[in-house]
């Protein structure tokens, strides 16, 4: 029985993802890549196999030591793409990280654009659902500007599935700038619906 290649890429991020956690301290990483895989398929209603396997395998060339050659090697040179284009140069200083970085999403295969909008999506919903009042207003407003930057890449002849995430993704950057004063505030559960 063939299982689908999504399933190979779930277990091949939460293995090299390992212990990792969020910035809360307690959620094991992986539950984000999941929860961006399942943005992509439930919010956005984007049925595509590469897309799906890129969001479940978006940050590993980022925060682990899996590299391209790896994810080339166990899914494919269209999913490593994806994936290396969704990898910022941490070696650069952050602005001109951040340019090159938009400039790699610009140019990519749409399925990294939305990978992208994907994050955003789970990052503002984390935001403002933790329970755990992690966020300050900086780290907050960090998150809010990579997400209005992401908002600029969606391009008119993407799939419609990108413009519904990218309004989805422009509701939460709004309900985010609301709740920003509250952020530093004693912790709160916010909803991201």
């Amino acid at each position: 029985m063939q299982f689908p290649l999504w399933q190979a890429a779930a277990s091949f991020a939460a293995r090299r993802h390992g212990r990792q956690v969020r910035k809360d301290g307690r959620t094991p990483y992986f539950a984000h890549p999941f929860r961006v895989a399942m943005a992509l398929r439930d919010a956005f209603d984007c049925p595509d196999p590469v897309a799906l396997v890129a969001a479940l395998l978006h940050d590993l060339i980022e925060d682990t030591t899996t590299d391209y050659d790896d994810i080339a090697q166990a899914f494919g040179a269209e999913v490593a793409d994806v994936v290396a284009a969704l990898t910022k140069n941490m070696a650069l200083p952050e602005p001109r990280r951040e340019v090159e970085y938009d400039a790699a999403l610009a140019a990519a295969p749409w399925q990294a654009r939305l990978v992208k909008l994907g994050d955003c999506y789970d990052n503002l919903c984390d935001a403002l659902a933790s329970p755990y009042g992690v966020l300050d207003d900086a780290h907050l407003g960090r998150t809010l500007d990579r997400c209005r930057r992401s908002l600029n890449l969606v391009r008119p002849d993407d799939p419609h599935f990108l413009r519904q995430a990218a309004e989805l993704v422009e509701k939460l950057i709004l309900a985010a700038e609301a709740a920003l004063p509250r952020v530093s505030e004693a912790p709160q559960k916010r909803s991201c619906e």
